[in-house]
């Protein structure tokens, strides 16, 4: 729940601390005062859109901070903790969670969660599991039937969120099924066509056959064999210098004369450049022998293999031009013979999709048929129930039905839902839409809420102005029913009735003043005779006529026998 909330130059509040705490909690104030400033400013620590205009006149920004009372473990922990933010302990297993939102005068906006900077999106997954706000709009938002059909969902509690799930999950899988086979059979020539090219493609590819790094390895052979009678002289001259046929002196030669003129001296020094001497010889030997090798090989190339080589470059390239590289084109014979199958399967795949596809509709129409089952159950539950609550709220003859009918199938199930209201006996029901006034739009609305709030609980609720459009002996019973509410979930209410106003246990009078140049707005908590002034004013537009404090003094004993005990 909400513990405290602080406005600083946000529209005609300067600076203003609204302690909430638990219960009923009632916002007053003259038209102008500013009330709408205190929704507006929950709305920012909601995360809805900053508007440089609700900057007040003169100030550079405008700030709305607010503290909140929250498991410490849990969802809304856990959220506050990704975001970077962290609660401060209040003992009992739970923690203060430290909400703001900063607007600059010139439209930028900032937020804060537990301590630390966050998106406005962090507000926004925040605010889907702490708040319910309810205005006028929100009223004509009930007159939808998504709305509607979600407010039956909420009432129908695990029985009809476990079937949602299931049907969604369903849902999900035929449709896959449904979609892969309509490209399928839709696509069908172009896959064909692809087959086609993917067949000579590959078939061009296996015909040559390439090797990884085969064209770099052709490359050099084809440099050698260009150029034969010049490596053939290069290493015909070092052979020859290393071991000559024809008698003249060479490095063997030299090296031996070297190793026997050593032999005669003894010396150690001199005997270990004899062994080095050794080993050169036989270093020698072996680069003259490698020599001989490579000229034989090259004896052995010719013309003829540098054609051979050169055939199969022309072979490679063409690969490379079709492919970019050698290695994409081995690549393709790869991923392509598995392409290649898949699109050959095709007329076998369409009867398997087919199997599936109708094995998925028969499993979604058994999940459809059971979310239908257990929505017309909590329809019947909450058509009787938003009845009593109707009756309890100055609407004794009103019944209200939910209807449940089929509709297209979509990812929300096949069900249509409306609420129908007959005012009185004998009338017919008429859809909410169409058939309710403002004032008994607002307490269809209330009657929902308080008649779901029971299955499905929202920490804190936020009415603004719920009760326009009523007075009387209903305006009185709405009071009592956001007292109920309130029993279970923290209620906080913008109102202009006395009669609403009286049931709360927490009362907030923003109160507007002026020095002639600047007008401001502050929030005082009213008790004692400062209540009871605040409620002849709403009763009578006068704070201090006896007659209507005497109303007020009424009103509110009324409150304290019945206020949702």
């Amino acid at each position: 729940m909400i513990e405290q909330m602080r406005l600083t130059g946000l529209g005609v509040i300067a600076d203003a601390v609204l302690p909430m705490g638990p219960g009923f909690t009632a916002i007053t104030g003259e038209t102008g005062a500013g009330k709408t400033m205190v929704v507006t400013g929950l709305g920012l620590l909601m995360g809805q859109r900053a508007d440089s205009g609700t900057v007040r006149s003169g100030d550079r920004q405008a700030t709305v901070e607010g503290i909140w009372d929250v498991p410490s473990e849990g969802s809304v922990a856990d959220r506050v903790r990704e975001a970077g933010g962290e609660l401060e302990p209040s003992g009992d297993g739970r923690g203060e969670l430290y909400l703001s939102r900063t607007i600059a005068a010139e439209g930028r906006s900032r937020a804060s969660v537990g301590g630390r900077a966050a998106p406005a999106s962090v507000l926004v997954d925040l605010a889907a599991q702490l708040v319910a706000v309810h205005g006028q709009s929100d009223q004509l938002r009930l007159k939808s039937a998504a709305a509607q059909r979600d407010a039956l969902d909420r009432f129908g509690g695990d029985p009809v969120r476990d079937a949602l799930a299931a049907y969604r999950t369903a849902y999900d899988r035929w449709t896959a099924i449904d979609r892969k086979l309509s490209e399928i059979v839709t696509d069908r020539d172009a896959r064909a066509a692809e087959a086609g090219r993917l067949r000579a493609q590959l078939g061009e590819i296996e015909a040559v056959a390439p090797e990884p790094g085969e064209d770099i390895d052709l490359a050099a052979r084809s440099e050698r064999l260009t150029n034969a009678e010049a490596l053939r002289e290069a290493a015909l001259v070092a052979r020859e210098a290393l071991s000559s046929e024809d008698g003249e002196a060479d490095v063997s030669t030299l090296v031996g004369d070297a190793r026997r003129s050593l032999d005669r001296a003894e010396d150690p020094v001199l005997a270990g450049i004899a062994e080095q001497l050794d080993d050169l010889s036989y270093r020698a030997s072996d680069l003259a022998t490698s020599l001989s090798s490579y000229l034989a090989d090259l004896d052995e190339q010719g013309p003829a293999e540098l054609a051979v080589v050169e055939e199969r470059r022309a072979a490679l390239g063409d690969l490379v031009r079709l492919h970019g590289s050698l290695d994409e084109a081995i690549a393709l014979l790869e991923t392509g013979s598995a392409r290649l199958a898949e699109l050959d399967d095709d007329d076998d795949r369409v009867e398997r999709l087919t199997a599936e596809r109708d094995a998925a509709r028969t499993e979604l129409d058994q999940a459809g048929g059971r979310l239908s089952a257990e929505r017309r159950t909590a329809a019947t539950a909450l058509g009787a129930r938003a009845s009593e609550e109707l009756r309890a709220l100055a609407m004794p003859d009103a019944t209200l039905t939910v209807d449940v009918t089929e509709t297209a199938e979509s990812a929300h199930g096949r069900d249509g839902v409306a609420f129908q209201l007959a005012p009185h006996p004998g009338a017919d029901p008429r859809p909410v839409a169409k058939g309710a006034s403002g004032g008994e739009l607002s307490r269809v609305m209330l009657a929902i809420e308080v008649v779901v709030a029971a299955t499905d609980p929202v920490p804190t609720f936020i009415f603004d102005e719920v009760d326009a459009g009523i007075g009387g002996a209903a305006a009185i019973e709405v009071g009592r029913r956001l007292a109920k509410l309130a029993e279970s979930s923290q209620v906080i209410a913008v109102t202009h009735l006395a009669q609403v106003a009286a049931f709360a246990n927490n009362h907030l009078n923003v109160v507007k003043s002026s020095d002639g140049s600047i007008t401001a707005s502050s929030v005082t908590r009213l008790e004692g005779s400062e209540r009871e002034a605040e409620m002849a004013r709403l009763l009578s537009g006068m704070s201090d006529s006896d007659a209507a404090i005497t109303h007020a003094r009424e009103l509110l004993g009324v409150a304290g026998t019945g206020g949702g005990q």
